[in-house]
């Protein structure tokens, strides 16, 4: 009724409530190309490219998925027994697709590999401060997940958003221990950043379906997350594609996992489903970004130049000095 979004027993939330809640959804995934293409991507071209994410690709595949619509009239991914509870493979998946098509035409970043093949680490600028990045991203995450059951009113509609909660704290604490296992046993080191990476692999896995797993299959989820995520993430630097976040390994590799959990405590998923469903999202918002970022880069750019990138775009792009105390020489 333009009001309300009626369910079995009526009205279960409003439409404007759901509006606002996708349009969170979809700057979580535009969030997610920002950072991949980090310290190389034009300011303007990223803009042009977020209001096609935005207005168009997204949208598009939002409607084939929770929307119920049919994917170009052709099938229906509800009827094949898609699931995806609070966007795993809608958003997560989604925003990794379009930062992978980005990345494939932006290149790497100078110095990042060797002319004999070797990849070098550019370290990043405050780890402290993307610890405390992590751990808003995780508080925040209650309310991604816990909101995608969109009503709060009885007690079994309460009950499951504390099973959400007690999933979704679980999976991105399994997440991180996996994470520091993984890059002790192969790096020898407690690698801070593939522990950050960890906890929100977890996040992501479990945002598929976080309602039917019990805690254990929850933390065990998180606990594959988080050791796959770091061996994507140096498989990744092996096939010289820079990311300098790890959002493509974080959010579109273990996006993929998440989906492909679901069927293990959903009994309404199916694998066809899922990975016909996931398919669908990657295809389409890559194809659909790799065409925008190509025409982005035939018309405008899409890359700064060398010499941008050595300053930094705070000052290229913005006039601005993010670390002015450093800064000795103005381009």
């Amino acid at each position: 009724d333009g009001v309300s979004m009626q369910g079995d027993d009526g009205p279960t939330h409003a439409m404007h409530a759901d509006f606002f809640f996708q349009v969170v959804f979809v700057a979580t995934a535009m969030s997610i190309v920002s950072g991949a293409v980090a310290e190389r991507m034009k300011l303007w071209a990223f803009f042009v490219f977020a209001v096609f994410m935005t207005g168009l690709i997204y949208p598009l595949e939002g409607y084939w998925t929770w929307g119920g619509g049919d994917v170009f009239g052709m099938f229906n991914l509800g009827d094949l027994g898609f699931s995806d509870f609070a966007g795993s493979g809608i958003v997560h998946m989604a925003g990794a697709a379009a930062a992978l098509a980005g990345v494939l035409l932006l290149g790497a970043r100078k110095g990042k590999y060797g002319p004999d093949g070797q990849t070098n680490a550019l370290p990043g600028a405050n780890l402290p401060l993307a610890t405390l990045g992590t751990f808003i991203l995780w508080m925040g995450w209650f309310g991604f997940n816990g909101g995608s059951v969109l009503k709060l009113g009885d007690a079994a509609s309460a009950h499951s958003v504390a099973m959400v909660f007690l999933n979704t704290n679980a999976a991105a604490a399994t997440g991180l221990i996996g994470a520091l296992l993984a890059a002790h046993f192969t790096f020898g080191k407690a690698d801070l950043t593939m522990a950050l990476n960890g906890a929100l692999a977890g996040l992501v896995a479990i945002t598929a379906e976080p309602s039917t797993p019990t805690a254990l299959q929850a933390s065990l989820f998180g606990l594959i997350a988080g050791v796959l995520v770091v061996f994507s993430i140096t498989t990744l630097d092996k096939l010289k594609i820079d990311d300098p976040v790890g959002a493509i390994s974080v959010h579109g590799v273990i996006g993929l996992l998440g989906l492909l959990l679901v069927p293990v405590t959903n009994g309404d998923a199916t694998w066809l489903g899922q990975i016909i469903g996931a398919a669908t999202i990657f295809v389409w918002v890559f194809a659909a970004s790799f065409i925008v970022w190509l025409l982005l880069k035939i018309t405008i750019g899409i890359r700064v130049s060398e010499e941008e990138e050595y300053y930094g775009l705070d000052i290229g792009e913005c006039g601005l000095e993010a670390y002015p105390e450093f800064t000795s020489v103005r381009p």
